[in-house]
């Protein structure tokens, strides 16, 4: 096919999928050096591993590039692939590709909306070994609807033409051919572009977690409507499994505040008072076992060293009282989730 050149007046825009991580990074700043006009879009979940200081490495990259950032949250329809990925998953619950074609898809109804041409990744051909081998990237592309027409400027030269490429809107001779695992391509580039400040390398994506991932196995197996506001609990407290009850402890001052803002009005609250003691809350039915197992995990995790503790609950505020022993360590590690 003969190269279509773009005249020097035309603006050719693009979407970019923009995480804030460094190769999504050095993927928009490629673009960004031939002239193209870069929207990014940034995906939220409760999933996302945000550093500590809560971070959004993706704005600052925006600013610093002077672009715009969309930010899209990952609905309750998201939920639904969690549940049941068509493609599987990776080390946990993570859906990977399943992941990848929803968020691509979004990606291209958005680029549609404000005439983009084409969208692009920071990608890498076989950095992860479910999403980003040959074969995974073909069928992602397949299954978003855009076949032929995403970029990976981080890998370009080991991939096939875009539609981009070809109709010369971006020049393949400025994009590059890194492969594999190792982060010395990508850091040198951003040393030669000075990024310094990006986030490390180990992954963002909490349902890669093997301890989140049980939490998140077992809700889907004990609930069947899931929403987003159940997920984000799940980053919350010490969790609990009894039947179909699920008992959440919290862990400190914050993590108390949360659990009272956020529980059902039928959770029952537990706390031990007078002394230092977690909020503890009660889902499910109140059956009198669940009650006092509730009340033995919050006297084990407060400060009453005592046989026998005073804890206050009740499905308002803590008024009803019981005297339990705090449970053994040997039974909290069995209910734990």
């Amino acid at each position: 096919m003969a190269k279509i050149q773009r005249t020097p007046s035309e603006k050719i825009r693009a979407v970019a999928l923009l995480s804030g991580g460094l190769d999504s990074t050095l993927a928009v700043k490629l673009i960004l050096d031939q002239g193209i006009d870069v929207t990014a879009l940034k995906f939220t979940s409760p999933f996302c591993m945000c550093d500590q200081k809560g971070r959004c490495y993706a704005l600052e990259v925006s600013k610093k590039f002077k672009i715009p950032l969309k930010v899209m949250k990952k609905g309750n329809e998201y939920l639904g692939i969690v549940r049941k990925p068509k493609f599987g998953y990776g080390s946990g619950m993570n859906p990977c590709i399943d992941c990848r074609i929803y968020t691509l898809k979004k990606a291209k109804a958005y680029s549609k909306k404000i005439g983009a041409r084409f969208i692009l990744t920071g990608e890498v051909l076989n950095q992860r070994p479910m999403s980003q081998h040959m074969r995974a990237l073909k069928l992602i592309e397949k299954e978003a609807g855009l076949e032929g027409k995403l970029l990976r400027p981080l890998s370009a030269k080991l991939l096939p033409r875009t539609e981009a490429e070809r109709r010369g809107w971006v020049d393949r001779e400025k994009l590059l051919a890194i492969e594999g695992r190792t982060r010395k391509p990508q850091i040198a580039l951003a040393e030669k572009f000075c990024v310094t400040d990006y986030p490390s390398s180990g992954g963002g994506c909490l349902l890669t977690s093997k301890e989140f991932a049980n939490k998140v196995r077992d809700l889907f197996k004990h609930k069947k409507k899931v929403t987003m506001e159940d997920m984000q609990l799940l980053k919350v407290g010490r969790h609990f499994r009894f039947g179909e009850n699920k008992i959440i402890v919290g862990r400190n001052e914050v993590e108390n505040r949360i659990l009272l803002k956020s529980k059902n009005k039928s959770d029952y609250v537990f706390d031990v008072p007078n002394f230092g003691s977690p909020i503890t809350i009660l889902q499910n039915k109140k059956i009198e076992k669940a009650i006092k197992l509730a009340a033995r995990l919050t006297a084990a995790y407060s400060d009453a060293k005592k046989d026998n503790v005073m804890v206050k609950y009740g499905p308002l505020k803590p008024s009803r009282k019981i005297v339990v022993k705090p449970i053994s360590r040997e039974q909290i590690d069995k209910l734990r989730v």
